[in-house]
């Protein structure tokens, strides 16, 4: 079995007591902030944000990635960025309507930030164009693919497009005429529109005269690209691949749409709105409708941003701006909008121009393989049983875990199944496990967040789906997420219940796990198990009393022992001995955290981060922070698993955890960290670690500016691929 570490340095439980919801509320209250901590040097959370996503922009730039791999980064940015405008740029905005006393005790001017965010935006945006017309669509050119407006066809191409327009686009468009005395059209998010204005044409008879004052009319039309897609693709006429825009294979046809006006002009504008779910007082009355009801709701949000072809004329954009009634949202753009369409950019030379297929590699787990019959002693269990199996994702294979839970579903001595449920893919073979476990008469609980944004209704369906099959399900807590990925599987052995289980740094999702990099660890150390069950019993139980020594749990006791293991790491320092902390996590912003790393570095302690996203803290700052080094990593796969490395005075402390370093995850939500105690999974813990510290092709400085310089060697390291061979 594995070893077990030094326990923390109080060598102390922690109890959780009290009313559920009283204990939830008063959990690690917010601390007042010092006199000297007033001015503390910290990056504004939205500001580090899109420094992140400048990041996956420079990806779209970098010529070391293939070609369709650059166009894919340029989908995720523009992805990224209008989910930024539904949640953060509303939240803003929200602050400017605080009485004064109140936004007052904001530490930052929220007018000052969206002033800037604009700024940021643009700039970055004009960074995007460029990376696609200089770059992107020269090197399609290079490689005989081409783009083509509605001003470049042929004789031959032309008449392609209005075939298909006329066959299959026209039949879908439904135009609405902007008129002062009729209702106002809905936009709905993030659906392309076209604003074409339109002309009457003069009489045949050129004697007789107009009775229209103004001729000019405008009309507003949805581009169908829900329905036909985004890119058209013209006859191959054996030397190029061209591809034309829906947008233009409209533009070339709207005059037989309008046989009676004259096309002056298409452009096109696009709306985010508010995605955030506004619930009403959550601890009183069915919280679940009153999430449904909220989702339903997110469709009409506020609009946070009109986004529009800056070409558009000051006179329509007017008309627009009157008519629709907006205020601030307006943000001018290039002719296309909604980039994240090129997702579906086709490719007519696939595979080539992409990256190559990485193939998984199994993890060598004595006496199992991947999908082998487990009643030829093929079993998973019994491997845990050995001992710990640590995997990486998507290194490793992900089917050890669909495995795991199908062998708990056959297997007549296991009992129950419990688990909690964040996202799920789509055709979930998790959630298929987990049906077949109830069907076959398995107790099966899961706790499902409905509060997961953008998941929610998929959540809902796969709850209800699993409930028909006879599974209990849990829902969200009011106030908080649960965000915990843990799978307990209990088994009867001689007579006496055992425990199984599987802790994660991500979802229970194998089509994220060929995507997004995460730890998942199978353990059967008792003391553990023992914990993941208190845990499940206060999700399911609202159990008042738990003890917690080797897990971290948020709210209740993670926050704290972080700060414990800090300070030991302090404690050593100022003694003159080495002293070191090493964090790797998605986004860091709690501001008491920063204050006890800016502590630490100041003692002499030895900080390394790798933050992918959000980084409030600054390093290297003189008298703060100079022992403090951030990276952050963009590649070919999303950095997503969070780990914790402490010193420990040489004994090394290793946990991994499904949180990051922000006030919701230690005081919001369910999460869970778990140690790591195997000298073997150390080991392999510390080589991916230290290979993702040494990087010199992908890692950014993160530094007082956030100019996401590169790292360059010698030697030259990308830890992506050097993790991959060393796990081969």
């Amino acid at each position: 079995m594995s070893e077990q570490p030094a326990e923390l340095p109080s060598n102390r439980p922690f109890e959780i007591s009290g009313g559920f919801y009283t204990l939830i509320d008063q959990c690690n209250p917010p601390a007042p902030i010092p006199m000297k901590e007033k001015n503390l040097v910290l990056k504004h959370r939205d500001l580090s944000w899109l420094s992140f996503n400048h990041r996956v922009l420079q990806e779209a730039a970098d010529r070391r990635n293939p070609l369709y791999e650059r166009i894919k980064f340029l989908a995720i940015y523009s992805s990224n960025l209008d989910e930024f405008f539904r949640i953060r740029v509303p939240s803003l905005r929200a602050l400017l309507e605080l009485k004064k006393k109140t936004a007052k005790k904001l530490d930052f001017d929220p007018q000052e930030v969206l002033t800037r965010i604009r700024k940021v935006v643009t700039r970055q945006q004009e960074e995007f164009g460029e990376i696609f017309r200089m770059g992107i669509k020269r090197e399609l050119a290079r490689n005989h693919i081409a783009i083509l407006d509605e001003t470049r066809l042929s004789a031959a191409q032309r008449a392609a497009v209005l075939k298909y327009f006329r066959e299959t686009v026209m039949p879908l468009l439904r135009p609405i005429f902007l008129k002062p005395d009729r209702d106002i059209p809905f936009l709905e998010n993030r659906v392309l529109y076209f604003v074409v204005r339109l002309a009457k044409k003069p009489p045949a008879d050129p004697e007789s005269e107009s009775t229209e004052a103004d001729p000019t009319r405008f009309a507003l039309m949805e581009i169908p690209q829900a329905q036909l897609g985004r890119f058209y693709e013209l006859p191959y006429d054996g030397k190029r691949h061209d591809v034309i825009f829906l947008d233009d294979v409209i533009r070339v046809g709207l005059s037989d749409f309008f046989p009676r006006h004259e096309v002056k002009g298409a452009r096109a504008i696009k709306v985010s709105r508010d995605a955030e779910l506004y619930i009403d007082n959550e601890y009183d009355g069915d919280l679940i409708e009153k999430i449904r009801k909220a989702i339903d709701r997110r469709k009409e949000g506020m609009p946070s941003r009109l986004l529009y072809d800056q070409d558009l004329s000051k006179k329509t954009l007017d008309i627009l701006v009157n008519f629709f009634r907006f205020r601030d949202e307006l943000v001018p753009g290039g002719k296309y909008h909604n980039f994240h369409h090129l997702l579906d950019f086709p490719n007519p030379v696939a595979p080539a121009l992409m990256f190559e297929p990485w193939e998984t590699v199994e993890p060598k787990i004595e006496g199992y393989h991947a999908a082998a019959d487990t009643r030829q002693g093929n079993s998973l269990i019994d491997a845990i049983r050995r001992d710990d199996i640590l995997l990486y994702y998507p290194y490793h294979s992900y089917a050890p875990v669909i495995d795991f839970l199908r062998e708990a579903a056959d297997d007549p001595s296991v009992t129950a199944i419990d688990i909690t449920l964040y996202r799920v893919a789509k055709d979930s073979l998790v959630v298929e496990q987990l049906i077949r476990a109830a069907r076959a008469g398995k107790s099966v609980t899961a706790f499902v967040e409905v509060k997961a944004r953008f998941d929610e209704e998929s959540n809902f369906y796969w709850a209800e789906e699993m409930q028909k099959a006879g599974a209990r399900i849990f829902y969200s807590f009011p106030g908080l997420k649960v965000h915990a990925k843990l799978c307990l599987v209990s088994r009867r052995e001689n007579g006496r219940p055992t425990d199984y289980g599987y802790l994660a740094t991500g979802n229970f999702n194998e089509k994220v796990a060929r995507q997004y990099t995460d730890f998942g660890m199978f353990t059967a150390n008792g003391d553990i198990t023992a914990e993941m069950q208190n845990v499940f019993n206060i999700l399911e139980r609202r159990k008042e009393k738990m003890t917690f020594r080797k897990l971290l749990v948020s709210p209740f006791t993670m926050r704290d022992r972080l700060v414990e293991l800090i300070e030991a790491e302090i404690a050593n320092a100022r003694e003159g001995k080495k002293a070191g902390i090493i964090l790797k996590m998605n986004s860091l912003e709690d501001r008491k955290m920063i204050v006890k790393l800016y502590e630490a570095s100041g003692e002499g302690v030895k900080v390394s981060l790798i933050v992918r996203g959000i980084c409030c803290l600054v390093a290297g700052v003189k008298g703060l922070s100079e022992n403090i080094e951030v990276i952050s990593i963009v590649d070919r796969f999303l950095e997503h698993a969070r780990v914790y490395i402490f010193h420990n005075g040489g004994d090394e402390l290793y946990y991994l955890s499904s949180a990051d370093w922000m006030n919701r995850n230690l005081s919001h939500r369910i999460e869970v960290a778990f140690p790591v105690y195997s000298i073997r999974l150390k080991h392999m813990l510390r080589t991916i670690i230290d290979l993702q510290l040494s990087d010199t092709v992908k890692a950014r400085i993160i530094d007082r500016e956030q100019a996401n310089h590169y790292r360059k060697g010698p030697p030259e390291v990308r830890a992506q691929h050097a993790i991959r061979e060393a796990l081969r």
